[in-house]
């Protein structure tokens, strides 16, 4: 005999049972069955469909979740797994959901597949569990907001924006808020007209997100209106056209204003003569005699309305002939608040255009930082013209400056040729090129260069194709340093797949 190897004490079996179908070894079971005969018996996943549909807008890349929502998600995402779901949520119902996850595919293969693994109680209370794969199919189907982007014309609100005035540099500087924001995304078309602009929308909430802005930043008034355009009896469904009036105040900067008397009391009894040197969310004026700043909000200036008293065109160019700082200057009564940034000044200026004669002007200026003898600088004559003005009018003529000096004068065309940085442009549709808007865009983009403040409120973008040169010219015009400007983003058509592009692998 063998030898004998001890195996360690004698297990206790679990008795087994035959299978009622096939007659197999089995543990028991409530069944009495087999898994292979009970799934052959009974299929749990009978009446969930295997196949479905999902709509895609290639537009916007946005799903449709029934009955009329379209809904942003990205592949395998959990936002894409719940609509999937929903589609056969009734299906479920009978079954216990137990897990649910993405195979992956192919992008662009326009297919979604599903693995679910569902529970259910059968024969005798035994519990089955099954995995099964559902499979959609990915259609096309433009979205109603795309239709209407697409057909362009079919708008359900359109916001005017409008400002009485010649120059439109308060309308560039909106234009660069607009794009720094990006809220020109959202917009069906733009259109420009003479002395607006007009922003269509697919809904009355976009246009109101639009016009809230514009309150915000520029000072502004909005008013409202809607037409009927169709009207559905039995489902008690209105179809309107919304239209937002937005008028911006008619006041740019460089303008000379004429306040009235009751608002510069107000404002800190300045001169009714004042500069308006910035506008933002609200109008920003210096006294030139005094440095004397002080803000008008849209509301203020509605209840205390004033106008420009000259067009751009007519600034008059002079010379600087003798200048003198005026370093302490007595506040009057009840005066606000000074600026830090100018330099109060005494000049005698003489026309350009009489330098054959004598004659000479004298005037207050808050230009004394930028100054000096024998300098160019743009102002208004105020001593030899007609001031067609309310309140003007009825001022004391001794109050009244001769001349209202706005801006030192340099060489507009080195500054194009010196200019490396360039801004973006709404796409709109225009109207037939101007020449006096190109001096206008001009005008602007020198004001840029002047003013760190609204600088700081525009993505300026280095221009590539001029070269940086330093810059030692210390009395030349002002220029925007390398630190302030963007780098353009230019994607090359190779880095979207296209032709000639290589795959990156690992």
């Amino acid at each position: 005999m063998g030898a004998m190897e001890y195996l360690g004490p004698a297990q206790p079996s679990q008795g087994h049972i035959l299978c009622c179908q096939c007659g197999v070894p089995i543990p028991p079971n409530p069944a009495n069955m087999c898994v292979g005969c009970l799934r052959a018996q009974v299929d749990i996943t009978e009446g969930i469909p295997k196949q479905g549909t999902v709509h895609f807008c290639k537009q916007c890349e946005r799903y449709l979740q029934p009955p009329g929502t379209w809904i942003q998600c990205s592949l395998e995402s959990r936002e894409l797994l719940a609509l999937c779901l929903k589609k056969i949520k009734a299906s479920l119902s009978k079954v216990r959901l137990i897990d649910a996850g993405f195979i992956w595919t192919e992008p662009h293969s326009k297919r979604l597949k599903l693995k679910l693994t569902v529970q259910k109680e059968v024969i005798n209370g035994a519990v089955l569990q099954q995995v099964f794969v559902v499979e959609y199919v990915v259609q096309s189907q433009m979205c109603e907001d795309c239709h209407r982007i697409e057909a362009k014309d079919f708008w359900k609100a359109v916001v005017q924006v409008r400002q009485k005035t010649l120059h439109k540099k308060t309308f560039y500087y909106l234009e660069q808020l607009i794009l720094k924001h990006k809220l020109h995304q959202n917009t069906l078309r733009i259109k420009e007209i003479h002395d607006g602009l007009d922003f269509y929308y697919s809904s009355k909430q976009q246009a109101q997100k639009m016009v809230d802005f514009l309150q915000c930043t520029v000072p502004s008034r909005s008013k409202s209106s809607q037409r009927l355009i169709s009207h559905d009896i039995h489902s008690n469904v209105y179809n309107y056209k919304s239209t937002f009036s937005v008028e911006i105040v008619p006041i740019c900067k460089d303008n000379v204003v004429c306040l009235s008397p009751k608002l510069a009391q107000s404002l800190g009894n300045m001169s009714q003569i004042c500069v308006c040197i910035r506008v933002t969310s609200a109008i920003h004026l210096i006294d030139p005699r005094t440095l004397q700043i002080a803000e008008v909000d849209g509301n203020t200036y509605w209840r205390h309305p004033f106008n420009s008293l000259f067009h751009p065109k007519q600034l008059e160019e002079f010379i600087i002939m003798d200048i003198n700082r005026v370093h302490e200057k007595k506040k009057g009564a009840g005066a606000g608040a000074r600026s830090n940034k100018h330099t109060l000044a005494e000049a005698w200026v003489r026309k350009t255009s009489e330098l054959d004669t004598d004659h000479q002007y004298f005037c207050c200026t808050h230009l004394g930082h930028i100054l000096n003898p024998g300098d160019l600088v743009l102002g208004f004559d105020l001593a030899n013209c007609n001031l067609n003005d309310e309140f003007a009018n009825k001022m004391n003529p001794h109050n009244i400056p001769d001349v209202v000096l706005i801006k030192k004068s340099y060489d507009r065309s080195k500054r194009q040729r010196r200019r490396n940085w360039k801004l973006k442009e709404l796409e709109r549709d225009r109207e037939a090129p101007d020449t006096d808007d190109e001096r206008q865009y001009q005008d602007f983009l020198e004001d840029l260069e002047e003013d760190e403040a609204i600088r700081k409120n525009v993505n300026i973008y280095r221009n590539a194709d001029i070269p940086v040169e330093s810059d030692t010219d210390e009395d030349g015009p002002p220029r925007i340093s390398l630190a302030e400007m963007l780098e353009d983003l230019h994607i090359a058509e190779d880095a979207t797949g296209g032709e000639g592009a290589e795959m990156l692998t690992e």
